[in-house]
């Protein structure tokens, strides 16, 4: 059983602390760490830690055993490891409708059992997002459906039709893209409180953006990952934390941080 330092601090009982946890996720993006340090990142983070995405089409770059050895080590450590979305938007746009039943089945072949279905940068209608959630299901992989765009801003209305469309058509959960989430340095507070009103929050990750989105600063990232703790609690799903960041994300849900001074302050006013 593992054993915890500084016991006399107390964490807050309403984060969930056992895996595999149904709220509370943390989905890491993997861009490409080497399996090396994945296994010591995972050795020290593995408890908070619930998916890592294989990010945009880097899957198609690594060595087929490697790939393999790679997934089943996030398994292991019972972290689900998914195929980005955007290798299938690329396949999708480059190919068409008909190549991606031979891409999904590559995908289960190679050791995927987790796919993401998006169009943050190919639009896809709500038929097209529909067939192929439903194609991949056929195939036997879990979806995570994503919704929003990276250079459109989308209505709540929007982004909560696309999020309905997905769950309908059978996504286990539901990503909203970071792109999205943010404007001029701020959360955007009031399209997230339509969207919490909207969308199961429970099935509903809120992606973080990255500096690979034009305007956004390294602490435009930190802002929203505290806003959203401090709006939605311990156990709101996050996305798109970055390898270095997981413990930090899981510091600021149990208060260990900003998010817990900022709560104490409030309490003694």
């Amino acid at each position: 059983m593992t054993k915890y330092p500084f016991a006399m601090v107390e964490l807050p009982g309403e984060r969930s602390s056992t895996k595999p946890r149904s709220k509370g996720l943390t989905m890491m993006v993997d861009w490409g760490v080497p399996m090396a340090r994945q296994k010591d990142l995972l050795s020290m983070t593995a408890p908070y830690l619930d998916l890592a995405k294989i990010a945009v089409g880097t899957s198609r770059l690594y060595d087929e055993e490697y790939l393999r050895d790679k997934l089943r080590l996030y398994t292991e450590y019972q972290v689900r490891p998914f195929l980005g979305g955007q290798f299938q938007e690329y396949v999708f746009a480059t190919q068409g409708f008909a190549a991606l039943a031979p891409f999904l089945d590559e995908a289960k072949r190679v050791g995927f059992e987790v796919v993401e279905i998006s169009d943050n940068v190919v639009p896809l209608t709500p038929e097209e997002r529909k067939a192929q959630i439903a194609l991949a299901i056929d195939h036997g992989l879990t979806v995570i459906g994503e919704i929003g765009s990276k250079s459109e801003k989308n209505a709540a209305t929007t982004l909560i039709a696309q999020g309905r469309d997905c769950v309908e058509a059978g996504a286990e959960l539901v990503i909203v893209e970071g792109a999205e989430l943010v404007e001029g340095g701020q959360p955007k507070e009031a399209l997230l409180a339509e969207l919490r009103g909207g969308l199961d929050i429970s099935r509903t990750l809120f992606e973080l953006p990255g500096p690979w989105i034009k305007g956004v600063t390294l602490s435009d990232i930190h802002d929203l990952k505290k806003f959203l703790v401090r709006e939605f609690g311990p156990d709101v799903n996050i996305a798109n934390v970055m390898p270095d960041d997981v413990l930090e994300t899981e510091a600021l849900r149990v208060g260990l941080g900003v998010v817990g001074t900022a709560r104490s302050a409030e309490a003694a006013e």
